[in-house]
């Protein structure tokens, strides 16, 4: 990401560290259902797993202001024993984040901050387009980026445990400033 962006951004960032994926998904389903009931127009993507599905196959991401489901995985054929991210898939995904913060949003979430993102690629645009309207923004981080992260987000973001006291913590220290601004 682009460091100007952070610099001017008014947004806090947190990412939801640890290596359980499937309890962070949990985590933050249950985060946004809360948010939701509050009347929050919350946007972003996050993670969508069909069950029984083939790992390359399932992997997608659903888009919270629309509802629809963006392919993010390519099958990389018959002998292949791996699945790959799709790139195109995630600019598609990061394409209708950044559409949807047109509209303004009280809370980001972007499923992930992972290999793409490290790199500059990924959803790097969608986590800018956020801090430039000055929304929280939500992620998740594996501890084997926590360099790339650190880089990438610098003072702006911090890392929390997987537990939803953590993440609830934050929210009300977010929308306290946000109240007080």
């Amino acid at each position: 990401m682009n460091s100007r962006a952070f610099e001017s951004a008014r947004a806090s960032i947190v990412a939801i560290g640890g290596a359980d994926s499937a309890g962070k998904r949990g985590l933050i389903d249950d985060f946004l259902r809360r948010r939701r009931a509050e009347g929050l127009r919350v946007v972003g993507v996050v993670e969508a797993r069909d069950p029984g599905a083939e790992a390359c196959a399932s992997r997608a991401v659903t888009d919270l202001a629309t509802g629809a489901r963006i392919g993010i995985s390519q099958n990389l054929g018959p002998g292949s024993t791996a699945c790959a991210l799709d790139p195109g898939g995630l600019a598609l995904a990061c394409a209708a984040v950044q559409r949807s913060l047109q509209q303004g949003a009280d809370l980001v979430v972007l499923s992930k901050f992972g290999k793409l993102e490290a790199g500059g690629g990924g959803l790097c645009d969608a986590f800018s387009a956020a801090l430039e309207i000055g929304a929280p923004v939500v992620t998740t981080l594996h501890p084997v980026l926590r360099e790339d992260w650190a880089r990438f987000a610098g003072d702006l973001a911090e890392e929390i445990a997987p537990e939803p006291q953590a993440l609830e913590s934050w929210w009300r220290d977010v929308s306290r400033a946000a109240r007080a601004a």
